[in-house]
């Protein structure tokens, strides 16, 4: 599934041919992906100017200049394309502007979305009021008062979007590598010290997967087709069997929430 920085890629690169355009058609293929499309969204989109790209958590924001934000998620496998040469059989929602662009969501699963939401109203959107902060915001003392008390594995609350939104399960396994914690060490009982790790490792993973291009896992490519390849670092994740990078150990996989985890138990502790 795209995660946060596969998302923030696509936004900067639908930015470099949206911003300040006009959107003269909009062409629904089918009524719906995941869920129903809005019945009035080629109505109110059309004309409009787009006015801002954005990211929150997982989701993408295109704003317009009527007051409305288009909200896309990719679901697992989905991508925009930019001036396809021919549209195929999965371009689902297509948008063309004034000067000529085209672009075209492609998701061959349909697991991901669109809504069209009014952009004074998106922080009582009710996907959006339950998410925690962006991982870029959160400080080691936040993170450990939202933590303190909790027994759950900090695998599995890194990956709660309640707690910090935006987080997918290829860079929590990251970051927890870089930072030195088990995967399944209660997290109430993670130190002070390694939270001041996990933070900065975090938001150093991020920030490194966004300059790569994301990571490139199925179907997943940028708005000009490139592929992501902050997979070629990856440490730990799916590397089950291969040695680890810091020590003599090797990298094992575990389940947790029906999910694989990624580590190294001679590291991470």
């Amino acid at each position: 599934m795209p995660e946060l920085p596969e998302v923030e890629t696509t936004v900067r690169g639908l930015e470099r041919v949206l911003i300040g355009r006009r959107v003269a058609r909009i062409e629904a293929r089918r009524p719906d992906l995941r869920r129903a499309l809005p019945v009035d969204l080629g109505q109110r989109l059309t004309g409009s100017r787009i006015t801002e790209l954005g990211r929150r958590a997982k989701y993408g924001l295109i704003g317009t200049d009527r007051g409305d934000t288009l909200v896309f998620h990719l679901g697992m496998s989905g991508h925009w394309r930019v001036d396809p040469s021919e549209i195929g059989r999965h371009d689902h929602f297509i948008v063309d502007t004034d000067e000529g662009c085209r672009v075209a969501l492609n998701d061959a699963r349909r697991f991901g979305s669109l809504d069209l939401v009014r952009t004074d109203q998106l922080a009582e959107w009710p996907p959006f009021v339950a998410l925690g902060p962006e991982p870029f915001d959160i400080t080691p003392e936040e993170l450990r008062a939202r933590l303190g008390g909790r027994s759950a594995p900090i695998k599995l609350l890194l990956l709660d979007q309640r707690l910090i939104a935006g987080l997918g399960n290829i860079y929590v396994c990251e970051a927890l590598y870089r930072a030195r914690i088990h995967p399944e060490k209660p997290a109430g009982k993670v130190s002070r010290a390694a939270l001041g790790k996990l933070v900065p490792a975090i938001k150093a993973v991020l920030e490194e997967a966004i300059a790569a291009g994301g990571s490139t896992l199925r179907d997943y490519a940028q708005p000009d087709g490139q592929l992501g390849y902050f997979s070629k670092t990856f440490d730990v994740y799916d590397r089950e069997g291969e040695p680890c990078r810091s020590c003599k150990g090797t990298v094992k996989r575990i389940v947790q929430g029906g999910r694989s985890t990624w580590f190294c138990p001679h590291c991470q502790k």
